[in-house]
C-alpha cells in the first residue's frame, strides 16, 4: 500500500513540470540574466564584466531626478484616481439601473483597446490647433491649452488618458468585491433607517476593502512601470518633463548602452518591490473580513 501511495505521489508531481519549466524559462532565467548583465558592458556578441559601474553611471544620469519625481507623481495620481473613480462607478453600476449591461460595457471598453492605438489617438485629439478637444472648447469660448506641448499640462494629460483606459479593470474588481457582500447587511441597515449614502459609507466601503487593496496595488505597480502610453504620446517631452524611469531606460537602449539600460531595469525592479511589498503587507493586515 505504501509503495502504491508513493507512486501516486510521484505521478502527481509530473503535472507541475510544465508550469515549472515555463516559470523557470520566462521568469527565473530572465531575472538571473538581467542581474548578471547589469554588471557587464555587453552587446549581442560580447560582454565584459565591469562590476557596479553601470549602476554608478545610471545614478549620474542628468534626467534621472526628473524621472524619479515624474514616476512617483504618475504612479500616485493614476493609482488614486483609479481607486476613487473605480469605486464610485462600480458602486453605481452595481445598483438596479437601466441599461446596466450597456453602461458596464462602455466603461470597460477602453481597457481592451491597444495602448499604442490610444496614445496615437489622444495625441491627435490633444493637438493644440487641430485637435478635437481644443476645437470643442473653442466652440464655448475657451482657449484650450497645448495639452502635450506645455510643461505644465503634458504629464497630467497623459495621466488622465491612463486613468480613462485603466479604470475599467478597477471597476470590475470593485464590482466583484461589492457582489460578495451579503444582502442581509443592507437589509438590516434599511430597517434601521439607513439611506443609500449610509449603505455606501458604512457597508460597501469597509467591506470592499480587499477589492480596494487589489486595485490599489495593481494600479500602483502599473504606474511605477508605465512606459508605452507616455512614450507614444510625448516620448518624454517636452524636454524631460514627462520622462519616467522606464522611458529613460528605453532611451539608453536606443543609444546602444545595453548594460546601463539593464542596470536601470534592475533598479526599477528593486524600486517597485521596495514600494509595493511593504504597502501590500500593511494594507492586507487592515482588511475587513465579510
Amino acid at each position: 500500500m505504501s509503495s502504491l501511495s508513493s507512486k501516486r505521489s510521484v505521478y502527481s508531481y509530473w503535472f507541475i513540470v510544465p508550469a515549472a519549466v515555463i516559470y523557470v524559462m520566462f521568469f527565473l532565467a530572465p531575472t538571473f540574466f538581467s542581474f548578471f548583465f547589469s554588471l557587464t558592458r555587453w552587446s549581442l556578441f560580447d560582454w565584459n564584466f565591469i562590476g557596479l559601474e553601470n549602476f554608478k553611471m545610471f545614478f549620474r544620469e542628468n534626467s534621472l531626478s526628473i524621472g524619479f519625481k515624474n514616476t512617483l507623481i504618475y504612479a500616485v495620481l493614476t493609482c488614486g484616481l483609479k481607486v476613487v473613480f473605480g469605486f464610485i462607478l462600480a458602486s453605481y453600476l452595481s445598483t438596479n439601473i437601466k441599461f446596466q449591461g450597456l453602461l458596464r460595457s462602455i466603461v470597460f471598453f477602453p481597457t481592451i483597446l491597444s495602448t499604442i492605438a490610444i496614445g496615437i489617438t489622444f495625441g491627435s485629439l490633444m493637438h493644440p490647433t487641430r485637435g478635437a478637444m481644443n476645437l470643442a472648447l473653442g466652440l464655448v469660448g475657451i482657449a484650450g491649452p497645448d495639452w502635450l506641448g506645455d510643461v505644465n499640462w503634458a504629464l497630467f494629460s497623459v495621466i488622465l488618458v491612463d486613468v480613462w483606459k485603466g479604470v475599467g479593470i478597477a471597476i470590475i474588481i470593485f464590482m466583484a468585491g461589492i457582489k460578495a457582500i451579503p444582502d442581509q447587511y443592507y437589509e438590516a441597515l434599511s430597517i434601521d433607517g439607513g439611506n443609500a449614502l449610509d449603505k455606501l459609507l458604512h457597508i460597501t466601503l469597509p467591506l470592499s476593502r480587499s477589492a480596494m487593496n487589489a486595485v490599489f496595488i495593481l494600479a500602483l505597480i502599473g504606474g511605477l512601470r508605465s512606459f508605452d502610453l507616455v512614450w507614444t504620446m510625448t516620448k518624454g517631452g517636452p524636454g524631460f518633463t514627462t520622462d519616467l524611469i522606464a522611458s529613460i531606460i528605453y532611451k539608453q537602449y536606443q543609444g546602444g548602452f545595453y548594460g546601463l539600460a539593464t542596470a536601470g531595469n534592475v533598479i526599477l525592479f528593486v524600486l517597485v518591490a521596495a514600494i509595493a511589498m511593504p504597502l501590500y503587507r500593511y494594507i492586507s493586515s487592515r482588511e475587513v473580513e465579510v
